[in-house]
């Protein structure tokens, strides 16, 4: 669980994720799961923000069973599918979860 304050702090980034969320009809558990991600590994670059909350929402949707392919969150997200998959795996262990071994 993520402080308040957190959320505060990067509140504009969570709000983009709802974006690129509602654009992919995802579930709230989804969401959710892509939000608390993405605050468990905040990037300082803004630069690097975007592609660490479109790994996220990928992520996010695996967790959930509310897969989306890199593909199509890259397009949502408006980023390379390189920078998901780059990403995705190192989120999922950043917050003690164990990513599939396809």
């Amino acid at each position: 669980m993520h402080s308040a304050r957190d959320r505060v702090e990067h509140e504009a980034w969570l709000e983009e994720l709802e974006l690129i969320a509602d654009r992919l009809d995802l579930s709230s558990e989804a969401r959710s799961y892509a939000g608390d991600l993405f605050l468990t590994d905040v990037p300082e670059s803004d630069r690097s923000k975007r592609a660490v909350l479109a790994a996220s929402i990928y992520a996010g949707s695996l967790v959930a069973g509310d897969g989306r392919t890199q593909g199509t969150v890259a397009d949502a997200a408006d980023v390379s599918r390189l920078s998901i998959q780059q990403r995705w795996k190192d989120l999922l262990e950043t917050a003690g979860l164990e990513p599939p071994r396809w």
